[in-house]
Protein backbone atom coordinates (compact mmCIF):
# COMPACT_ATOMS: atom_id res chain seq x y z
CA UNK A 1 0.00 0.00 0.00
CA UNK A 2 1.12 3.58 -0.61
CA UNK A 3 2.55 5.63 2.21
CA UNK A 4 -0.11 7.79 3.82
CA UNK A 5 0.41 11.54 3.99
CA UNK A 6 -1.20 13.35 6.89
CA UNK A 7 -0.10 15.95 9.38
CA UNK A 8 -0.78 14.00 12.55
CA UNK A 9 1.61 12.34 14.97
CA UNK A 10 0.07 8.88 15.39
CA UNK A 11 0.77 6.35 18.14
CA UNK A 12 -0.81 2.90 18.16
CA UNK A 13 -1.88 1.17 21.38
CA UNK A 14 -2.93 -2.17 19.87
CA UNK A 15 -0.43 -4.20 17.83
CA UNK A 16 0.29 -7.92 18.03
CA UNK A 17 3.92 -8.99 17.57
CA UNK A 18 4.55 -12.74 17.54
CA UNK A 19 8.22 -13.66 18.18
CA UNK A 20 7.77 -17.11 16.63
CA UNK A 21 5.07 -17.42 13.97
CA UNK A 22 5.22 -21.23 13.98
CA UNK A 23 2.12 -22.75 15.53
CA UNK A 24 0.38 -19.42 16.17
CA UNK A 25 -3.14 -18.49 15.24
CA UNK A 26 -4.01 -15.48 13.11
CA UNK A 27 -1.86 -13.41 10.78
CA UNK A 28 1.69 -13.13 12.12
CA UNK A 29 4.30 -11.06 10.28
CA UNK A 30 7.96 -10.31 10.91
CA UNK A 31 8.92 -7.34 13.10
CA UNK A 32 10.70 -5.73 10.14
CA UNK A 33 7.58 -5.89 7.99
CA UNK A 34 5.44 -4.64 10.86
CA UNK A 35 7.79 -1.69 11.31
CA UNK A 36 7.57 -0.90 7.58
CA UNK A 37 3.77 -1.02 7.61
CA UNK A 38 3.65 1.27 10.61
CA UNK A 39 5.97 3.72 8.86
CA UNK A 40 3.77 3.66 5.74
CA UNK A 41 0.77 4.62 7.88
CA UNK A 42 2.62 7.44 9.61
CA UNK A 43 2.58 5.67 12.98
CA UNK A 44 5.63 6.67 15.02
CA UNK A 45 5.27 4.42 18.11
CA UNK A 46 3.34 1.19 18.72
CA UNK A 47 2.37 -0.81 21.79
CA UNK A 48 3.22 -4.45 21.00
CA UNK A 49 2.34 -7.67 22.80
CA UNK A 50 2.34 -11.44 22.06
CA UNK A 51 -0.49 -13.30 20.39
CA UNK A 52 -2.65 -15.88 22.22
CA UNK A 53 -1.14 -19.04 23.64
CA UNK A 54 -3.79 -20.44 26.02
CA UNK A 55 -2.68 -22.91 28.64
CA UNK A 56 1.05 -22.42 28.10
CA UNK A 57 1.90 -19.09 29.67
CA UNK A 58 3.61 -16.01 28.26
CA UNK A 59 7.02 -15.66 29.90
CA UNK A 60 8.95 -16.69 26.79
CA UNK A 61 6.68 -14.77 24.40
CA UNK A 62 6.87 -11.61 26.52
CA UNK A 63 10.65 -11.78 26.60
CA UNK A 64 10.69 -12.31 22.83
CA UNK A 65 8.52 -9.24 22.24
CA UNK A 66 10.73 -7.15 24.51
CA UNK A 67 13.84 -8.33 22.64
CA UNK A 68 12.33 -7.53 19.23
CA UNK A 69 11.30 -4.05 20.41
CA UNK A 70 14.91 -2.95 20.97
CA UNK A 71 15.96 -0.25 18.47
CA UNK A 72 12.49 -0.30 16.91
CA UNK A 73 9.61 2.12 17.50
CA UNK A 74 7.85 -0.53 19.61
CA UNK A 75 6.81 -0.38 23.27
CA UNK A 76 6.43 -3.80 24.87
CA UNK A 77 3.47 -4.76 27.05
CA UNK A 78 3.58 -8.05 28.97
CA UNK A 79 0.71 -10.42 28.27
CA UNK A 80 -0.84 -11.95 31.40
CA UNK A 81 -3.52 -14.53 32.14
CA UNK A 82 -5.68 -15.71 35.02
CA UNK A 83 -7.66 -18.52 36.62
CA UNK A 84 -11.10 -16.94 36.55
CA UNK A 85 -13.68 -17.49 33.84
CA UNK A 86 -15.19 -14.25 32.51
CA UNK A 87 -18.62 -15.91 32.22
CA UNK A 88 -20.63 -14.94 35.29
CA UNK A 89 -22.88 -17.95 35.70
CA UNK A 90 -23.56 -19.43 39.17
CA UNK A 91 -21.47 -22.50 38.29
CA UNK A 92 -18.53 -20.42 37.07
CA UNK A 93 -18.67 -18.19 40.16
CA UNK A 94 -18.16 -21.27 42.32
CA UNK A 95 -15.39 -22.57 40.06
CA UNK A 96 -13.66 -19.20 40.14
CA UNK A 97 -13.57 -19.30 43.94
CA UNK A 98 -12.17 -22.82 44.06
CA UNK A 99 -9.81 -22.75 41.08
CA UNK A 100 -6.07 -22.74 41.86
CA UNK A 101 -3.28 -21.30 39.72
CA UNK A 102 -1.36 -23.64 37.44
CA UNK A 103 2.30 -23.22 36.63
CA UNK A 104 1.51 -21.15 33.54
CA UNK A 105 -0.78 -18.67 35.32
CA UNK A 106 0.40 -15.16 36.10
CA UNK A 107 1.27 -14.62 39.77
CA UNK A 108 1.61 -11.43 41.85
CA UNK A 109 5.39 -11.85 41.75
CA UNK A 110 5.25 -12.01 37.94
CA UNK A 111 3.40 -8.69 37.91
CA UNK A 112 6.02 -7.15 40.18
CA UNK A 113 8.89 -8.43 38.03
CA UNK A 114 7.36 -7.09 34.83
CA UNK A 115 6.53 -3.76 36.46
CA UNK A 116 10.12 -3.14 37.55
CA UNK A 117 11.65 -4.46 34.33
CA UNK A 118 12.28 -1.37 32.20
CA UNK A 119 11.61 -3.39 29.04
CA UNK A 120 7.85 -3.45 29.79
CA UNK A 121 5.51 -0.50 30.17
CA UNK A 122 2.15 -2.12 30.84
CA UNK A 123 0.11 -5.29 30.55
CA UNK A 124 -2.38 -6.83 28.16
CA UNK A 125 -5.09 -9.36 28.86
CA UNK A 126 -7.62 -11.31 26.77
CA UNK A 127 -10.22 -12.75 29.17
CA UNK A 128 -11.87 -14.86 26.48
CA UNK A 129 -8.63 -16.69 25.67
CA UNK A 130 -6.73 -16.52 28.95
CA UNK A 131 -9.22 -15.91 31.75
CA UNK A 132 -9.24 -13.12 34.33
CA UNK A 133 -6.69 -12.64 37.14
CA UNK A 134 -7.58 -13.60 40.68
CA UNK A 135 -7.87 -10.97 43.42
CA UNK A 136 -4.24 -11.23 44.54
CA UNK A 137 -3.00 -10.49 41.03
CA UNK A 138 -5.46 -7.61 40.66
CA UNK A 139 -4.26 -6.14 43.95
CA UNK A 140 -0.68 -6.27 42.69
CA UNK A 141 -1.78 -4.52 39.48
CA UNK A 142 -3.36 -1.86 41.70
CA UNK A 143 -0.05 -1.49 43.50
CA UNK A 144 2.15 -1.06 40.41
CA UNK A 145 -0.44 1.14 38.61
CA UNK A 146 0.75 0.40 35.07
CA UNK A 147 -1.85 0.57 32.27
CA UNK A 148 -3.70 -2.62 31.31
CA UNK A 149 -4.99 -3.16 27.77
CA UNK A 150 -7.88 -5.60 27.97
CA UNK A 151 -9.73 -7.17 25.06
CA UNK A 152 -13.41 -6.31 25.27
CA UNK A 153 -15.60 -8.83 23.49
CA UNK A 154 -18.74 -10.91 23.62
CA UNK A 155 -16.69 -13.29 25.82
CA UNK A 156 -15.94 -10.47 28.26
CA UNK A 157 -18.69 -7.85 27.83
CA UNK A 158 -18.71 -4.42 29.50
CA UNK A 159 -20.71 -5.70 32.48
CA UNK A 160 -18.02 -8.31 33.23
CA UNK A 161 -15.23 -5.75 32.93
CA UNK A 162 -17.11 -3.41 35.26
CA UNK A 163 -17.41 -6.18 37.86
CA UNK A 164 -13.74 -7.19 37.69
CA UNK A 165 -11.22 -4.60 36.47
CA UNK A 166 -12.85 -1.19 36.11
CA UNK A 167 -12.75 1.26 39.00
CA UNK A 168 -9.30 0.17 40.19
CA UNK A 169 -6.23 2.39 40.53
CA UNK A 170 -4.58 1.34 37.25
CA UNK A 171 -5.67 2.75 33.88
CA UNK A 172 -7.71 0.30 31.80
CA UNK A 173 -7.78 0.57 28.01
CA UNK A 174 -10.65 -1.52 26.65
CA UNK A 175 -9.87 -2.75 23.15
CA UNK A 176 -12.41 -2.79 20.31
CA UNK A 177 -14.72 -0.43 22.27
CA UNK A 178 -15.64 -3.53 24.27
CA UNK A 179 -17.60 -5.14 21.45
CA UNK A 180 -15.46 -7.53 19.43
CA UNK A 181 -16.55 -8.88 16.99
CA UNK A 182 -18.59 -5.96 15.63
CA UNK A 183 -21.22 -5.87 18.39
CA UNK A 184 -22.61 -2.33 18.31
CA UNK A 185 -24.81 -2.85 21.37
CA UNK A 186 -21.79 -3.76 23.50
CA UNK A 187 -19.82 -0.84 22.08
CA UNK A 188 -22.58 1.57 23.11
CA UNK A 189 -22.69 -0.02 26.58
CA UNK A 190 -18.95 0.48 26.92
CA UNK A 191 -19.18 4.12 25.86
CA UNK A 192 -21.91 4.60 28.49
CA UNK A 193 -19.58 3.22 31.18
CA UNK A 194 -17.08 6.02 30.55
CA UNK A 195 -19.38 8.29 32.57
CA UNK A 196 -18.87 6.04 35.61
CA UNK A 197 -15.17 5.18 35.39
CA UNK A 198 -12.65 8.00 35.10
CA UNK A 199 -9.67 5.71 34.61
CA UNK A 200 -11.17 3.82 31.66
CA UNK A 201 -10.27 4.39 28.01
CA UNK A 202 -11.27 2.82 24.69
CA UNK A 203 -9.09 1.81 21.77
CA UNK A 204 -10.37 1.94 18.21
CA UNK A 205 -9.02 -1.38 16.89
CA UNK A 206 -11.57 -3.30 14.80
CA UNK A 207 -14.28 -0.70 15.40
CA UNK A 208 -15.75 -0.36 11.92
CA UNK A 209 -18.77 1.79 12.74
CA UNK A 210 -18.68 5.57 12.27
CA UNK A 211 -21.60 6.09 14.66
CA UNK A 212 -19.77 4.59 17.65
CA UNK A 213 -16.40 6.16 16.78
CA UNK A 214 -17.88 9.63 16.34
CA UNK A 215 -20.12 9.31 19.39
CA UNK A 216 -17.19 8.38 21.65
CA UNK A 217 -15.01 11.20 20.32
CA UNK A 218 -17.79 13.77 20.66
CA UNK A 219 -18.95 12.71 24.13
CA UNK A 220 -15.58 11.65 25.59
CA UNK A 221 -12.80 13.20 23.48
CA UNK A 222 -10.19 12.53 26.18
CA UNK A 223 -10.89 8.77 26.42
CA UNK A 224 -10.40 7.47 22.87
CA UNK A 225 -7.01 6.00 21.87
CA UNK A 226 -6.06 4.93 18.38
CA UNK A 227 -5.40 1.21 17.94
CA UNK A 228 -4.74 -0.33 14.55
CA UNK A 229 -5.21 -4.01 15.38
CA UNK A 230 -2.19 -4.80 13.20
CA UNK A 231 -1.19 -7.11 11.69
CA UNK A 232 -4.74 -8.54 11.32
CA UNK A 233 -5.81 -5.09 10.12
CA UNK A 234 -3.44 -3.04 7.97
CA UNK A 235 -2.50 0.15 9.84
CA UNK A 236 -3.15 2.26 6.71
CA UNK A 237 -6.80 1.16 6.78
CA UNK A 238 -7.11 1.81 10.52
CA UNK A 239 -5.66 5.33 10.21
CA UNK A 240 -7.94 6.17 7.28
CA UNK A 241 -11.01 5.10 9.25
CA UNK A 242 -10.20 7.75 11.85
CA UNK A 243 -9.16 10.42 9.34
CA UNK A 244 -12.54 10.21 7.58
CA UNK A 245 -14.64 10.77 10.71
CA UNK A 246 -16.78 13.91 10.90
CA UNK A 247 -15.09 15.40 13.98
CA UNK A 248 -12.83 18.38 14.60
CA UNK A 249 -9.08 18.32 14.00
CA UNK A 250 -8.51 18.72 17.74
CA UNK A 251 -10.40 15.49 18.42
CA UNK A 252 -8.35 13.68 15.79
CA UNK A 253 -5.14 14.87 17.47
CA UNK A 254 -6.44 13.58 20.79
CA UNK A 255 -7.34 10.18 19.39
CA UNK A 256 -4.14 9.78 17.40
CA UNK A 257 -1.64 10.74 20.11
CA UNK A 258 -2.52 13.20 22.88
CA UNK A 259 -4.73 10.84 24.88
CA UNK A 260 -2.38 7.87 24.61
CA UNK A 261 0.65 9.95 25.62
CA UNK A 262 -1.19 11.09 28.73
CA UNK A 263 -2.01 7.50 29.75
CA UNK A 264 1.27 5.87 28.62
CA UNK A 265 4.17 8.29 29.16
CA UNK A 266 6.67 6.37 27.04
CA UNK A 267 4.65 7.14 23.90
CA UNK A 268 5.40 10.85 24.21
CA UNK A 269 7.51 12.64 21.57
CA UNK A 270 10.29 13.40 24.05
CA UNK A 271 10.97 9.64 24.46
CA UNK A 272 11.54 8.86 20.76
Amino acid sequence: MLELEHGFRVVDVHTCLTPDAVGTRGRAISPDRLEREMHQAGIVRSIVFPGPNPGRGYVSANNGVARLSVERPFVAFARINGTRSPEHTPTNRLRNVLKQRKEWHTTPSDIEQYAYDDRFHGFTLDPGADGLPDEEVLEKLDEVELPVLIRGSTDAPPSTLADTVLGRSFPVVVAHFGGHPLDQVLMDEMIDLLDRYDNCYLDTSFVRFRDQLERALLEHPDRVLFGSGAPASHPNVAVMEILTLDVSEDKLWRAFSKNACRVIDVLGPNVE
